[in-house]
C-alpha cells in the first residue's frame, strides 16, 4: 500500500458522471509516490494539484483524505488529470534521484539482444552503450553525472516517459517501475 500520493486533479463538486448519492462529494485523482499507483479518494478538504498528501492505512494521519474510493486505470483519470501527470512524475522522480540513479547502475539485459535501459522511450543503442560503459569506469552519482559522463541528455524526462507508457499501457510486457499486482479495473 502507498503511505503517500500526489494530487493530480481535485474535483469538489465530485465527478460529473457519478450516482447522485455521490455526485457531491469532493474528489481527487492521487498517484502514489513509491509504487505509481492511481486512485481516486474521498475529499475533507481542499487540496492543491501538485500536493503531496498521507494516503496510507493510519486513519488518523490522512488529513485531507476521508478514504480511498477505488484504485483506478489511467483511462480512468481526468483530462486534467492526465495532463498534470508528467509534471508530478518528473517532481517525483527528483525527489527520489538516488533510486533513479541506481537503475542506472544496476540495469541489465532481458534477454542476449534486450537491455533494460533500452526500454527507456527515447533511448538509443549507442546511448546505451555509453552508459555500460561509464558505470563500468566509476558508478553514477546523479542524473547530471549520466548527463556529463554518457551524454544521455535529461535522464529524469525519459524516466517520466517510461512511468507513463507503463500506466496508460496495460498491455505493455515489461514494468520497470510500476506496480500492477492486484489491480482491478471498476
Amino acid at each position: 500500500m502507498e503511505e503517500y500520493g500526489f494530487v493530480l486533479d481535485y474535483l469538489p463538486e465530485g465527478r460529473p458522471t457519478a450516482p447522485i448519492k455521490r455526485m457531491m462529494e469532493p474528489l481527487a485523482y492521487i498517484i502514489g509516490k513509491d509504487e505509481y499507483r492511481l486512485f481516486e479518494v474521498s475529499v475533507k478538504k481542499d487540496v492543491e494539484i501538485g500536493e503531496m498528501t498521507y494516503i496510507g492505512k493510519n486513519i488518523e494521519k490522512r488529513e485531507n483524505i476521508n478514504r480511498i474510493l477505488r484504485r483506478i486505470s489511467y483511462d480512468d483519470l481526468t483530462g486534467s488529470a492526465k495532463s498534470e501527470l508528467p509534471n508530478v512524475l518528473e517532481k517525483i522522480v527528483m525527489e527520489r534521484e538516488s533510486f533513479f540513479v541506481n537503475f542506472f547502475n544496476n540495469a541489465g539485459p532481458i534477454t542476449t539482444r534486450f537491455h533494460m535501459l533500452e526500454l527507456l522511450p527515447g533511448l538509443g543503442k549507442k546511448i546505451m552503450w555509453s552508459i555500460l560503459e561509464q558505470r563500468d569506469k566509476a558508478r553514477f552519482k546523479s542524473f547530471e553525472d549520466i548527463v556529463e559522463r554518457a551524454g544521455l541528455k535529461n535522464p529524469q524526462r525519459l524516466i517520466v516517459k517510461r512511468i507513463e507508457v507503463e500506466l496508460s499501457n496495460r498491455e505493455e510486457k515489461y514494468a520497470l517501475f510500476v506496480k500492477n499486482e492486484g489491480f482491478r479495473s471498476q
